[in-house]
């Protein structure tokens, strides 16, 4: 299994689409290089922003054999390859691997209701069946799964399973995690934007962040702030980018980044029917607040 380090801002990358809603390939390698030239520190293909709950799977791997390519070993590069069924996240998992990802990133089963015993064996079956780097994924208000903080320090004790994501938006749900894995080779992420800071404190790793499709420099300055001892820097830029917050809150999240994406003049195009309408009053709280950030220096 190779190495991979888990840490810093990691952008799960939208997935340029154009208006028939096939993949924009060309503007797909253009956000790659952005984003890897703004300073983030790895990239997720698929993930919830990328829209990967909407993809096929001729499209994922369209976009991950792209990424890699673009990408050319600057960055390690994240594949969010989870599914409902055992069975076809091992084949998803087994195609990223054979793409040449770095690490994969697996959310929980949904829409039926899973135990913790069975979320355990999920996991399981699936490192046995790849040799590669495996991070949980937590996100119980999309799959209507959580995976409990003794669940994930189980699954810590598997080789392959080197961390987790938490986009529970609870941080003691998040500090369970770091602190009953403390004593493990095991990284954990923070999946909320606002408390990446919060997690670096506790002993977290960094986070997958969605804001950084908008403004990846003013991300991974969160991270690179902490890591040289800036505290008062990396504060600063964690707070810059709170005034999204309200925004998001006006509709689907993952439309709202897109948006933002575009607005700022990345050719990103819309997200996939029929999550791509916005609302009069969300559009304009949007270009309102990506105007003010434009004069605080964002980008």
């Amino acid at each position: 299994m190779k190495k991979v380090e888990i840490k810093g801002i990691i952008p799960p990358i939208v997935t340029p689409m154009y208006e028939d809603e096939s993949i924009n390939t060309e503007e797909l390698r253009r956000q790659v290089d952005r984003q890897i030239e703004n300073g983030v520190h790895a990239l997720f293909c698929f993930g919830t922003n990328g829209e990967g709950y909407i993809l096929n799977g001729a499209e994922k791997e369209l976009v991950l054999k792209t990424v890699i390519d673009q990408t050319a070993g600057r960055v390690p590069v994240y594949a969010g390859t989870g599914c409902i069924s055992t069975k076809e996240t091992i084949e998803q998992s087994k195609m990223a691997m054979d793409a040449g990802a770095d690490v994969l990133s697996i959310i929980t089963p949904s829409f039926a209701k899973a135990s913790q015993a069975e979320l355990y064996t999920h996991y399981e079956r699936i490192a046995e069946a790849v040799d590669m780097p495996i991070v949980l994924y937590n996100i119980p208000m999309r799959t209507g799964n959580a995976l409990e903080p003794e669940t994930v320090a189980r699954l810590a004790d598997i080789d392959n399973i080197v961390g987790a994501k938490d986009s529970s938006g609870n941080f003691d749900n998040l500090k369970a995690y770091i602190d009953l894995t403390k004593d493990k080779d095991f990284a954990v992420l923070a999946g909320n934007d606002g408390l990446i800071l919060k997690c670096l404190m506790a002993g977290g790793a960094g986070g997958i962040a969605g804001r950084a499709n908008i403004y990846p420099h003013t991300m991974a300055s969160i991270y690179n702030c902490f890591a040289a001892g800036d505290l008062e820097g990396a504060q600063r830029w964690q707070d810059s980018v709170m005034s999204l917050g309200d925004v998001i809150k006006l509709g689907n999240p993952n439309t709202i980044i897109k948006k933002a994406t575009e607005l700022l003049g990345n050719p990103v195009g819309s997200c996939r029917a029929p999550f791509n309408q916005l609302s009069d009053e969300a559009l304009e709280a949007l270009k309102k607040v990506l105007a003010e950030n434009k004069e605080k220096g964002l980008y």
